[in-house]
């Protein structure tokens, strides 16, 4: 892709950015305006943000149960398992090579956990060989470090999930009782946008209230 073909897809992006900044911009102005005109005591059995927050907190899912919006218990924990299935195969590959590495190195003729790593037999190494000795090590240390990495990352992935799990449910829980009026509409059309003396393709919004 070109620079200026870059430079028009950053353009489009920014563009739909600020549309959907002014769009929150007007539904936030127009509730507190309507506040202001009629003020109300909240109903004692309002729909809770920091109820929906601690109950993604203690149980994922949970928050969402009481957002109503049921079907993203499934797809949350799809998630969570799916980074869990990843971390346990990567522990599991990184405990097998650590175990080769370091009965590799320890100069113990007894110790030959890297014989149960499939590579490794296929290779058929000779030990007695310096070049073949290094060349194992080399490996069994790169694979090691490759499945401790991608186990810890997964960790700290799980912790993301979480995290966007607790914000799906506190975002869901403010816009509960959100009642969109029908005279707020939302139209957009195909336009051209000038870049460089070039015709860019983009979207334009409009909105009206």
């Amino acid at each position: 892709m070109t620079g200026k073909g870059f430079l028009k897809i950053i353009l489009i992006i920014i563009q739909l950015l600020l549309v959907s900044t002014l769009r929150a911009q007007l539904i936030e102005a127009d509730t507190i305006q309507s506040a202001q005109e009629i003020p109300e005591k909240e109903a004692p059995n309002a729909h809770s943000p920091r109820k929906a927050t601690i109950y993604s907190a203690v149980l994922p899912g949970l928050g969402q149960v009481y957002n109503k919006k049921y079907w993203k218990v499934p797809v949350i924990y799809l998630g969570f398992g799916t980074i869990a299935y990843f971390i346990n195969w990567n522990n599991d590959n990184y405990q097998l090579f650590r175990r080769g590495y370091f009965d590799l190195i320890d100069d113990d003729p007894e110790t030959q956990g890297y014989l149960e790593i499939e590579a490794v037999r296929r290779n058929n190494y000779d030990l007695n060989n310096p070049t073949h000795f290094n060349n194992l090590r080399t490996a069994l240390m790169r694979q090691k470090d490759y499945f401790r990495r991608n186990r810890d990352l997964l960790f700290i992935g799980m912790v993301g999930f979480y995290g966007l799990n607790i914000i799906d449910a506190s975002v869901d829980a403010h816009f509960f009782d959100f009642d969109i009026s029908d005279d707020l509409t939302l139209k957009w059309e195909p336009s051209l946008m000038q870049i460089d003396n070039n015709f860019v393709y983009c979207i334009n919004f409009r909105f009206s209230f």
